[in-house]
């Protein structure tokens, strides 16, 4: 038998579902309490309060824990790539390693953004927030993928959007930040991995040669795989 929560209002006992997570944790769903009594809950600032469920991630501020499709995050912090982690994220195991080579190659084919979008630059002040210059831009992208907004595209046209918006994310938010320090656009090379990609378009400059420290590659993976799931 479902085990149940109890709650009593104005002489009338409503049982509640419980409901228990992956790591055992245990929630009591209110969702129904409003039409079953009239009483809302209060909790201010959402502090005792889960918002969804979720199949990706696990999350136990308290106790430190952090877990990716049931990968505790240390592990994948220390041996994997964003990219790699991008795909467990998104398709629900980790790829082989010709399922992972497949998927960089995509990233990388699709790294340029349409020459147009930096006339949407030109017309941003220098002075404008780097982060709404770039969620701007990626509303933008659909303008020139228009496909992308058909509800009823194939499991492949999907991929392909999803590989387009992590592909071509480092090259807006690079921009984004060049613009508003009024320096030249740097295009991504491919050559280069992820990370080691972002931050050359980032911090170099046209007029002289820019070597990417690999300890802040590795940094800036790590910093990357922490936030994924968001």
């Amino acid at each position: 038998m479902s085990e149940v929560a109890r709650l009593e209002l104005d002489g009338k006992i409503y049982e509640l579902p419980v409901i228990i997570g992956s790591e055992n944790e245990k929630a009591i769903d209110i969702s129904k309490l409003r039409d079953l009594s009239g009483y809302i809950t209060l909790d201010s600032g959402y502090k005792n309060t889960g918002a969804t469920k979720s199949a990706i991630t696990f999350l136990d501020g308290e106790e430190g824990v952090l877990r990716y499709r049931g990968y505790a995050i240390e592990q994948l912090a220390s041996k994997a790539s964003f990219v790699e982690v991008s795909y467990l994220l998104i398709y629900g195991e980790l790829p082989t390693q010709n399922e992972l080579l497949e998927f960089e190659g995509s990233i990388k084919k699709h790294t340029l953004v349409s020459e147009d979008m930096k006339q949407f630059f030109e017309a941003y002040p220098a002075k404008a927030h780097p982060m709404g210059v770039l969620s701007s831009m990626i509303s933008s992208l659909s303008t020139f993928y228009p496909e992308s907004l058909d509800p009823n595209r194939s499991k492949e046209a999907k991929n392909l959007t999803i590989q387009r918006i992590i592909a071509k994310l480092p090259t807006l938010a690079a921009w984004a930040y060049k613009n508003s320090l009024s320096h030249p656009f740097m295009y991504p090379r491919n050559e280069y991995g992820y990370c080691k990609n972002f931050l050359y378009m980032m911090f170099s400059m046209p007029t002289e040669d820019y070597h990417v420290h690999p300890v802040v590659v590795e940094a800036l993976n790590t910093l990357l795989i922490l936030h994924g799931d968001h």
